[in-house]
């Protein structure tokens, strides 16, 4: 087998020369994981491939399965409609790639356009890409839509997903760009911090609603604080199925992670990134974007558009590197919004919701005290009354994932439709066994 990488080492040593390493072990230092760059497989050398297969099987049966989850912080499980795998795994789909070819890939190019059409439906907004590689990422690619020469300060809220800040990090910490950091009050953006923190140099408002901690943000009091800063939205798609859209609330541009609408959990990916913004800034939007026109014969038709948005043809003036989509994982959730509809995802999303309430309604019932008082939707936080470690440690003995742990002995509850009543009960009379 050859390496994926067709650089020659000589090749190789030269770039890295060039930006100022001897080696890939110094130009990952940084990052932590060097050591695994030498550390052999733990596969032995000249085993038989029947040896390697079982060895591979007894790793991979280490993962463990929850039955029970009451966990989200970024990634949930929702109930998936049988019909939503049996269409995405036919092969005309699996197969599909680019669709350069317009008038060979009219199939994948129309679902990608219905994708399209469902997110700007879902979020509120007039245009959406094709999709990019994560929630995270499209956050991050969200902000390169807002800056400019002159304007190098982003406001985030201190809520936002500890991963999606990460993400956003790793992309400037080698640009100019200042990242300031709004606290919360209550759960939620602290809105005077927020009027004091923004001055002639600031490009945009980053939040995220319902926010990392499950607390709904007040969008449409936020962009009238902020007046024309541009206001980017992460939020969870399953929520504006009870919510109102972050577009008509005054939000620039809406971005997020798209698991939720039809993705298995699948150990953390693929996923994909939705983003959706208004007319105006279309031209910014990264990736790919599928339009509507007609063909020779004047029938509907359908063809990437804004090709010339410089990643293809002036790449030194490139805001975005991102040329391609998750395009199955997209029509994966285009086909899961359309097995349920507008008012099965009002149904969802309202199971979410009432679930959820009922959960914390429990938990502070054998002393579980929530944190926040603001509005949440599925997520919310509470301080455990005993250790947290041996909690989870109990529960897991249990089959039952518990809340996310948070620093001061805190755990991030999650309920979504998937979580009965009856699951509910059971763990908590689980915990009182413990208490």
């Amino acid at each position: 087998m050859t390496h994926y990488v067709v650089n020659t080492k000589k090749q190789q040593q030269a770039m890295l020369n060039e930006i100022g390493y001897n080696s890939f072990i110094d130009l990952f230092q940084h990052t932590g994981i060097t050591d695994c760059l030498n550390d052999s497989l733990a596969i032995a050398n000249g085993i038989t491939e029947f040896e390697a297969y079982d060895q591979m099987k007894s790793l991979a049966a280490e993962n463990i399965v929850f039955k029970t989850i009451f966990r989200g912080a970024g990634a949930y499980r929702h109930y998936i409609p049988s019909v939503v795998k049996h269409i995405t795994s036919r092969e005309e789909f699996v197969t599909a790639y680019t669709p350069y070819q317009a008038e060979i890939s009219q199939g994948i190019l129309q679902s990608i356009f219905e994708y399209q059409t469902m997110i700007c439906e879902l979020t509120g907004m007039e245009v959406s890409n094709a999709s990019v590689y994560d929630g995270a990422t499209a956050a991050a690619e969200a902000i390169n839509m807002c800056i400019d020469q002159k304007k190098r300060k982003v406001i985030i809220s201190n809520k936002i997903n500890p991963q999606i800040l990460t993400t956003i990090q790793t992309y400037y910490q080698f640009s100019d760009l200042e990242l300031l950091y709004v606290n919360d009050k209550d759960g939620v953006i602290d809105i005077d911090q927020l009027k004091n923190t923004i001055n002639d140099n600031v490009a945009c408002v980053i939040l995220q609603t319902p926010n990392y901690e499950g607390c709904i943000e007040d969008i449409a009091l936020i962009k009238n604080t902020i007046n024309n800063l541009k206001l980017i939205v992460v939020t969870n798609p399953i929520s504006l199925g009870l919510l109102e859209t972050p577009g008509a609330l005054g939000s620039d541009i809406v971005v997020g992670e798209g698991q939720p609408l039809g993705l298995p959990l699948s150990f953390g990916g693929p996923y994909l990134g939705f983003m959706a913004t208004k007319d105006q800034l279309v031209r910014k939007l990264p990736g790919r974007i599928v339009g509507e026109t007609v063909d020779v014969n004047g029938k509907r038709a359908f063809t990437l558009t804004l090709q010339a948005r410089e990643q293809h043809i002036r790449r030194e003036k490139a805001s975005s590197s991102i040329c391609t989509n998750q395009a199955l994982c997209a029509f994966t959730s285009a086909v899961y919004m359309s097995a349920l509809g507008p008012i099965g995802l009002s149904e969802v999303a309202n199971a979410c919701f009432q679930l959820a309430h009922y959960l914390e309604e429990q938990l502070n019932m054998i002393g579980f005290q929530s944190i926040h008082q603001s509005t949440f939707f599925h997520e919310f936080v509470t301080e455990s009354p005993i250790d947290t470690t041996i909690l989870l440690t109990h529960l897991e003995q249990n089959e039952i994932l518990g809340g996310y742990p948070l620093k001061d002995n805190r755990l991030l509850w999650c309920a979504t439709e998937v979580n009965t009543k009856a699951e509910i009960d059971k763990m908590i009379i689980i915990i009182k066994e413990l208490l």
